[in-house]
């Protein structure tokens, strides 16, 4: 058996859990993408967009990131940061006067990267309704009010992280963020279907997120919240993420080769270097109540006795981040290999992540030594 041979019959194996996944109701539709060594080795979609109107996950299907989103409001910053343009511990008020409110004088770019800030709660002011109204961001994130001491706990902040490294890169760079993104990274790597901020003549092409049976009242909330087309519309760099699995791996297998993909050069190796490092090791993030370890803007894998999305066999070398409920996009650099799996299903932790995790383990099945 040639080498291409045995590397099919073991990606059958990841064909076959994902299929089955689906057959079996753990969601009603999906799409996984899969590099090694910078070549697209799987792209898979199945299942159905919207079980209401019967319509079926298309190559062209977008699908919600949620938190998935996070690694590209990060990476921006990474990039002003390569530049010389910003650096990781200044004062966010370096670059924002107004964010010094209220004892956040002492934020740094690095704790906003790290999810110790101190503010991680969204403002109540900023309600679904107000996401497009970037002013408002603005105030709201200047008037925040830290519930702990900049620098001193890890408290994931599940939206504010996001506003804080976009209206950074507006200061620093003069762009709004979404044209940012499109011109610097996504549109020189040939991520044509990523957004923050959705065209709204492409909300056709966006999956329906569907709540499954183990969902609770909050994330019914959630579920309803992000089906709706203003919030895809809105830039919530943090959360409102929409893509494709193909062009999220892209956005993995260019990090896991050191910043460049298919002749094009997006950041230098000493940037990924940086941003995948482990930063929080096995510290307690407050807000999540659970183990963290973390780079400079990516959740990282391996922490012993914890099970996560990346797999069993994962190390403190793989790289990522996950979406509520749904998805999961890793890189994993001893492997050569980029993954990203998104599910239209909304579960709850107790059943997302097993499946993510199956999903995970088959691939780095195939790519193991």
């Amino acid at each position: 058996m040639t080498t291409t041979e045995a590397l099919e019959r073991k990606l059958e194996e990841v064909r076959t859990i994902f299929t089955r996944q689906i057959e079996t109701g753990r969601q009603p539709g999906a799409a996984l993408a899969v590099y090694h060594r910078g070549q697209l080795v799987l792209d898979l979609v199945a299942g159905l967009a919207d079980n209401q109107q019967g319509r079926r996950v298309e190559p062209d299907t977008l699908f919600v990131l949620f938190s998935s989103t996070k690694p590209l409001a990060s990476m921006s910053l990474h990039l002003l940061i390569e530049r010389g343009q910003i650096d990781l511990d200044d004062p966010v008020a370096r670059y924002w006067p107004g964010f010094a409110k209220n004892g956040k004088e002492g934020v740094t770019v690095r704790h906003i990267l790290t999810h110790r800030g101190g503010f991680p709660d969204t403002p109540p002011e900023l309600t679904p309704e107000r996401w497009r109204d970037w002013d408002a961001v603005v105030e709201a994130m200047e008037n925040a009010t830290p519930r702990y001491a900049p620098g001193t706990v890890s408290a994931y902040h599940a939206l504010n992280h996001g506003w804080v490294c976009a209206e950074l890169v507006r200061r620093v760079d003069g762009r709004g963020f979404p044209r940012f993104l499109r011109e610097e990274i996504t549109g020189p790597l040939g991520m044509h279907d990523t957004y923050v901020g959705l065209p709204p003549d492409l909300e056709p092409r966006v999956a329906r997120l569907h709540a499954m049976e183990d969902v609770d009242n909050a994330g019914l909330g959630t579920v309803r919240t992000f089906n709706r087309p203003e919030v895809h519309q809105a830039i919530v760099p943090a959360g409102c993420g929409i893509s494709t699995a193909r062009d999220m791996a892209r956005f993995y297998a260019m990090l896991v080769n050191g910043g460049e993909l298919d002749g094009v050069r997006i950041f230098q190796p000493e940037t990924i270097a940086r941003a995948t490092a482990v930063a929080i090791d096995a510290d307690r993030d407050l807000a999540l109540d659970q183990p963290c370890r973390r780079g400079l803007g990516f959740n990282l894998g391996g922490l012993p006795g914890w099970s996560d999305r990346y797999g069993a066999t994962s190390t403190a070398r793989t790289f990522g981040h996950g979406g509520a409920g749904t998805s999961i996009c890793w890189g994993d650099p001893d492997l050569g290999v980029a993954m990203v799996f998104i599910p239209n299903g909304f579960r709850g932790n107790a059943t997302n992540v097993p499946r993510c995790q199956e999903i995970s383990d088959a691939v780095r099945r195939a790519f193991a030594a």
